[in-house]
Parts: C-alpha cells; sequence; structure tokens
C-alpha cells in the first residue's frame, strides 16, 4: 500500500509548468457547456447520465499537445478539470429541477425563472466544490492506495499517453460528427423512423428499437449487463403489466387514468398505458432502488463520514509544497456562510432559514459520502438519486411539520433537494478530478479554481438548456421522459398531499424489492421498468456491441484497446446527438422544424421510413465497428 509520503507525482513537486492559462480555461470553459448540456439532454432523455472527464481529457491533449504543439499534461489536466464539471452540474440539476417545470404544466405554478435555475446550480455547484476542500488531504492524499478513484486514475493514464492524444482526439470528434449527421437525419430531416415498433393482434404488448446513436452508445459505455438489466425492466412493463393492465381493466376507469382503460388502448396503443400507470410503478421501484442502494451503503456512509472528520480534524493548513496547496480555509469556509445566506435571502430561491440549514448540514454530510464512495466504486454507481430521495423525503416532512405546505412547501424542497444532489455530484466529480491532478503532480489550488469556473460556466448555460427543452419538447413526455425529476415530484406530491395511486407505486416498489432479492442490480432494472422499451432495447443493442467486441479472440491488449476506442467514440456520438438536440430544439421553438421536415413534403410512406431507419441503424453500427474494431492502430 502507498503512503503519501512515498508517492512521486508525475510532475515533481519543485517544479513549476503551466496550468492555469487562457487556452486551458477557454477550451474548459466551452466543454464544460457542451458536455453540460449534452448530458442534460442525454439524462432527460434516459434517467442517465455518462461522464465527460476522459474525453474532456482527450480532446484537451488532442488539441494542446498535438495542435498547438505544446508538451503540456497540467494545462490539459486543467482543461478536463473544467469541462467534467459541466457534465456534473447538469446530472444534479437534470434529476430534479424539472419537476418545478411539470407543476407549471399543470397549472399548480408558474414556471421557475431562469435566474432561480442558474442561481440554484451555482450555490449546489459552489458548496459542492468548498464543501471538498478540506476533505482533500482526508481522502485523496491519506487515503492514496486505499481509495482507486476509478475514473480519476483513468483520466490520469488518458494524460499521460500523450503520444496518442491525437488519434484518441481525432475518434473523440469522428463520433461527434457522425452522430450529428445520424440525429440531423432522424430528427431534422425527419427522412427516416427514429423508432420502430411491432405489436402482436390481440396482445396488448409492445416491442420494438429506437435508432439514435446517443441511447446506443449508453449501452456500449454500460456494458452488455448493466443494459440487460434495463432491457429486462423494459420487457416486464410492455410485455407483461400493459397487458395485464389491459387485459383485467377492460372498460374500467382506473385512477390516475380518466378514460375507460380499453378506450385509452384503442386511442394511444401501449404508450398510453405507459403514460397513465407504468410511470407510478416505475417510479415506486426508482425510490424503492435508491433507498434501497442508501442503506445498503449506510456503514460504509457512517464508516466514511466518521474516517473524514477524524482525519480533517489533523489535517494542518497548506506547506509551502505546490503540490500541497488548497485554496485557504478563510476563503472556503467564507465563501460556505456567504451561499448559505444567500439561500435564505435570495428572493428568487423559494428556501426559508430552516431550509438553508437542511442544506449546509445534508450537503456537508452527502459531500463527504459522495467523495469516499466514488473513491471507491466509481461516479457511475455513487448513489446520487438515493441521497436527493432520502433529502426530499426528510426536507418535505420538515416543511410540512413547520406549516410550509402547498405550492410553496413543494418548491422549496425541490429546491433543498436540488441543491443537495448538485452538492453531492460536484463533490464525487471534484474528488475525482483531484485524485487526476494528485497522480500527475498539478497545483489543487489551481484545479480547485478551475472547477469553480466549471461550475460557474455551466450554471449560466444550464437554465436556458432546460428552458430550451422544455419549449422545445416539454419534459415528461415521450421525447423527454425525465424519469428522475418526475420520482421527485411524486415524493414530494406524496408527501405533502397524499394523492399519490399508492397502489401502483407499491407495486413498483415491490418488484424492486424481489429483484433486491435475487440479486438484480436494482436501479437500472427500475430504469428499465419505467422508460419506453424502444429506448432500453436500443440501449441493449449497444450493449450486446461492446459484449461481441469482449468475446473476440484478440490478445487482452489490444482488446482493450479497441474497447476504449469504443468507449471514447460513443462518448463523442452522445456529445454529438446532444449538440443537435440542442440545435433541433432551437429551430422547434423559432417554428422553423417544419421547414426542415422532409418527410410530409416527400410524402415518405411509413414502411419505407421504417426500413431506412433499420438501414441507418446498420450504419451507425458500422461505424463504431469502424472506429474501434477495424481502427488502424500503429
Amino acid at each position: 500500500m502507498n503512503n503519501q509520503n512515498e508517492f512521486k507525482p508525475y510532475i515533481p513537486a519543485e517544479k513549476v509548468t503551466a496550468e492555469i492559462t487562457v487556452t486551458s480555461i477557454i477550451m474548459g470553459i466551452i466543454l464544460a457547456v457542451v458536455f453540460g448540456a449534452a448530458n442534460a439532454y442525454l439524462g432527460l432523455r434516459v434517467g442517465m447520465t455518462v461522464s465527460a472527464s476522459i474525453p474532456a481529457a482527450v480532446i484537451a491533449m488532442g488539441v494542446i499537445r498535438v495542435l498547438m504543439r505544446k508538451n503540456s499534461i497540467l494545462e490539459s489536466n486543467i482543461v478536463q478539470t473544467v469541462g467534467s464539471a459541466g457534465e456534473s452540474l447538469a446530472a444534479g440539476a437534470i434529476f430534479t429541477l424539472p419537476a418545478l417545470f411539470l407543476w407549471a404544466a399543470e397549472g399548480k405554478m408558474d414556471k421557475p425563472g431562469i435566474v432561480e435555475i442558474t442561481l440554484i446550480a451555482l450555490i449546489g455547484g459552489l458548496l459542492g466544490v468548498f464543501f471538498m476542500v478540506p476533505l482533500r488531504n482526508a481522502l485523496i492524499v491519506k487515503e492514496h492506495g486505499v481509495l482507486p478513484y476509478p475514473e480519476g486514475t483513468a483520466c490520469a493514464e488518458v494524460l499521460l499517453a500523450g503520444e496518442k492524444g491525437g488519434a484518441n482526439a481525432s475518434t473523440v470528434f469522428a463520433g461527434m460528427g457522425f452522430a450529428a449527421l445520424f440525429k440531423f437525419i432522424i430528427d431534422g430531416l425527419k427522412l427516416v423512423a427514429g423508432e420502430i415498433s411491432l405489436s402482436i393482434k390481440g396482445y396488448a404488448g409492445e416491442i420494438g428499437t429506437q435508432i439514435y446513436p446517443a441511447v446506443m452508445s449508453v449501452g456500449y459505455i454500460c456494458g452488455a449487463r448493466i443494459s440487460s438489466y434495463m432491457f429486462a425492466g423494459g420487457v416486464l412493463s410492455w410485455m407483461v403489466l400493459i397487458p395485464l393492465i389491459v387485459l383485467f381493466g377492460a372498460d374500467i376507469i382506473l385512477y390516475p387514468g380518466d378514460a375507460p382503460i380499453s378506450e385509452m388502448y384503442a386511442l394511444g396503443g401501449a404508450s398510453a398505458i405507459w403514460s397513465s400507470y407504468i410511470r407510478y410503478i416505475g417510479a415506486g421501484a426508482l425510490a424503492a432502488g435508491g433507498i434501497i442502494s442508501l442503506i445498503k451503503s449506510l456503514p460504509l456512509i457512517v464508516k466514511t463520514f466518521a474516517g473524514a472528520m477524524k482525519s480533517m480534524s489533523g489535517t494542518k493548513g497548506a506547506t509551502g509544497e505546490r503540490t500541497a496547496r488548497d485554496i485557504s480555509m478563510k476563503v472556503v469556509l467564507g465563501s460556505i456562510a456567504v451561499l448559505t445566506l444567500l439561500v435564505w435571502l435570495v428572493p428568487a430561491i423559494p428556501v426559508t432559514l430552516l431550509g438553508a440549514v437542511i442544506v449546509v448540514v445534508f450537503g456537508f454530510f452527502f459531500a463527504t459520502v459522495s467523495s469516499r464512495m466514488v473513491g471507491l466504486v466509481g461516479s457511475s454507481n455513487n448513489p446520487v438519486s438515493g441521497m436527493a430521495i432520502a433529502t426530499l423525503l426528510v426536507s418535505t416532512l420538515i416543511l410540512k411539520l413547520t406549516g410550509s405546505v402547498g405550492v410553496v412547501g413543494m418548491s422549496s424542497a425541490i429546491a433543498i433537494g436540488s441543491i443537495i444532489c448538485i452538492v453531492s455530484a460536484i463533490a464525487g466529480d471534484t474528488s475525482q478530478d483531484l485524485k487526476t491532478g494528485y497522480l500527475l503532480g498539478a497545483t489543487p489550488k489551481k484545479q480547485q479554481i478551475g472547477e469553480v469556473v466549471g461550475v460557474i460556466a455551466a450554471a449560466f448555460a444550464i437554465g436556458g438548456t432546460l428552458y430550451l427543452l422544455d419549449s422545445a419538447w416539454g419534459f415528461g413526455l415521450e421525447q423527454l421522459g425525465a424519469p428522475q425529476a418526475t420520482l421527485m415530484k411524486l415524493i414530494v406530491e406524496g408527501v405533502m398531499e397524499g394523492n399519490l395511486p399508492w397502489a401502483l407505486v407499491f407495486t413498483g416498489v415491490f418488484i424492486a424489492v424481489m429483484a433486491e432479492i435475487v440479486g438484480i442490480p436494482v436501479l437500472p432494472f427500475a430504469i428499465g421498468i419505467y422508460l419506453p422499451v424502444q429506448l432500453n432495447a436500443c440501449i441493449m443493442v449497444g450493449g450486446l456491441i461492446r459484449l461481441a467486441v469482449e468475446k473476440t479472440k484478440k490478445k487482452e491488449e489490444e482488446k482493450t484497446a479497441i474497447v476504449n476506442d469504443g468507449i471514447l467514440f460513443c462518448s463523442g456520438m452522445i456529445a454529438g446527438e446532444g449538440l443537435i438536440g440542442i440545435v433541433l430544439a432551437l429551430l422547434a421553438v423559432f417554428g422553423i422544424d417544419s421547414v426542415i421536415d422532409l418527410s410530409a413534403r416527400l410524402g415518405i410512406p411509413a414502411a419505407v421510413s421504417n426500413i431506412g431507419g433499420l438501414v441507418l441503424f446498420g450504419i451507425i453500427i458500422l461505424t463504431v465497428l469502424k472506429f474501434s474494431v477495424w481502427k488502424k492502430r500503429k
């Protein structure tokens, strides 16, 4: 086991090289906004986000080392530090804030203002960074060799493999370009179908697939195992639960539906049943999954928090050594105090003094937990949604007991939950970035400043992104299901008003419990129950491609290189489709989408559109293979 006294970083402490430069800050801000917007779009569609650290690191290396001819690994590190903050902030924001838009659509309140969204995102993000500063020595330095921080270590390896930076960066950019083209053909020009479904006569089930590159890329990045759990959840809801509801419901009007089930199915098909009933079952499963993951993590959480506090008590101020300098504790504590007052005093944020206290107490606790958890199990397995659910349950109960009820209480609960969710996501991202910097020999203070810059840039972009996506398609509908935010909305309503269809919710809860008993990971299975089966099937295709690549009879080194190239290409595809999604949303808002829509103008029959979709799906799969299995390597 390594000790911090034995460990020597790649760049020695006594050597000073460029880190925060105009180039690194500008590039980092661009990537923070790009990956933040792309992940917001992805998270609202599939309920999951992907890490941007490695793609950002690869792009940084490609631009700084290859195009600019600069050998500056710490400058590249600042780019990925700033850039990855956007993805994490977007993840925290889209899990909660769209609940306010959903209430506005129901006429319960006005839409949240862009200023409110920006301030909530900004305060949550900054608190996440500042809470992590005093934990760095305890978790990154003293626990070096104990906490692996998988993404942070992988990112350091990518940056160290600098001589490959150009080739790897071209793979990411190729993914962005191809996905942008495919997305524009499907949803812009509408030359082919974006979703193909098959139903069986006399049976109310439905199966099919979407053909979007970003959705398939999620499956490739997650792998066949996670993809299969999501697909199994989709099969359960669309091939078992929906047919049973139609069969037994028949001409009954079942709450929360407002028409006979047979009529709903005749008019809207399986999607109508999904919208009225399955979403509540999925929400129950998601809530149970989040709470189960939190309960399973409780021993580790308690141990983590106690250990971090004990380590912090022995932490002294920053030494003169460059690689040990943090932002001054006076600045950190002063900033936390100011941010707490802003939560309470700024009129745009609907939080009382009690709510501000809840934010600080829960925020610091979950920042500590999140930072340690990602060190052990990685960012992908960090139970952020479970922490948000726990926060919402407790804060909503407290608000209700203290007389803050109705619309005011609900918006306050979501604001508190949003800040905590963003704190947890950013604290986890910051700790991964600081691990990368620790291995490379970066200056912690400069990285922490980089995180602050990334948070500020992403916070100012997220409000406009949410408004744009809501104006174009609306949250909670098939295009942007917003599963996590819908769940948070249901939890707050359930506590405040007690008007949920509890029979459906508890059905989901016990399905999740059953899955846990038989050893199925609950969260991906629950997300699969909630989401359309066509989307899950597309994710499954990506997982199967990854499985096929991993099963090829090649040397282990070559196989690893193929898988990694595929991950980079798919990361680029997610970013590319997300960006074109934002562009298409802009066109929809301004009414230009109908001008470029060729499907109606050319009168393309549905059968031809479906065949075209399958052909395009085949081409998408071939491009993944071209830039992974068939890629020429030196």
